[in-house]
């Protein structure tokens, strides 16, 4: 595990406007924290922490703390959070751990992929990736960088489980149970025909209607003129 030296000093102010003006210094305002030991505010070179960051083992790399003010001196820490700005990304505050080189402790390990399934390849399939990190429990100097897990061999319906994974020097946190990738098939979507009205189908009995209703109109007309007649009839004998 790679180890790297990184300068904090310690937070005489704590508060929203004390880190806002270590911010605007170039500072990343952070905290230190260990079994039994009581926080301390500190506050790190921002350009220096994203280079700790920029190492192979990103943010589980071992530091060196070297701690000025407050009479911590140097000390083992790792990384246990990073807050980051909503919008900007920008880094915010960071979390360190106290730790003991002699101690196990749980930290989390990213999952890499590597080849091609051939569940995808050969015959359409999709490669679910479900976990991207896994928790394990070892020593610090036993922490692997990264779980780098061959896929080649899933077909369509396989999966892989967090218990088939084979790290050395590590006791694995996570349900062993849980599904790291998996192929499912592709999804079909049928097409439902949608057919094209015939023209002229939905005028005949547009138009079968217009004649019945004129047959019916010249029924009523005929017996009102029947009823007219005889009306005509008994004016004229007077």
């Amino acid at each position: 595990m790679a180890t790297v030296e990184l300068k904090a000093k310690v937070r005489d102010k704590v508060g929203k406007e004390s880190a806002k003006r270590d911010r605007t210094a170039g500072l990343i305002p952070a905290v230190l924290y260990g079994e039994g030991e009581s926080p301390v505010a500190l506050a790190v070179n921002t350009k220096e922490f994203n280079s700790v960051l920029h190492t192979r083992a990103r943010g589980n790399v071992i530091i060196d703390l070297a701690i000025e003010g407050g009479g911590r001196g140097e000390c083992k820490a790792i990384i246990r959070q990073i807050q980051r700005h909503p919008i900007h990304r920008d880094i915010i505050h960071v979390d360190f751990q106290h730790i003991s080189m002699t101690k196990e402790i749980v930290v989390k390990v990213p999952i890499v992929i590597t080849g091609e399934s051939v569940g995808v390849k050969s015959h359409g399939g999709i490669l679910e990736h479900l976990l991207r990190e896994i928790e394990v429990q070892c020593l610090p100097t036993s922490i692997p960088e990264q779980v780098t897990v061959d896929v080649s061999n899933l077909d369509i319906g396989d999966s892989l489980q967090v218990k088939h994974l084979l790290i050395e020097g590590v006791k694995l946190v996570t349900d062993p149970d849980a599904s790291v990738f998996t192929v499912v098939a592709p999804t079909v979507i049928e097409e439902v025909k949608v057919e094209a009205p015939v023209e002229g189908a939905e005028a005949a009995p547009a138009e079968g209607e217009a004649a019945e209703e004129k047959k019916e109109e010249g029924g009523d007309k005929k017996a009102e003129k029947k009823e007219e007649e005889p009306k005509a009839k008994g004016k004229s004998e007077k």
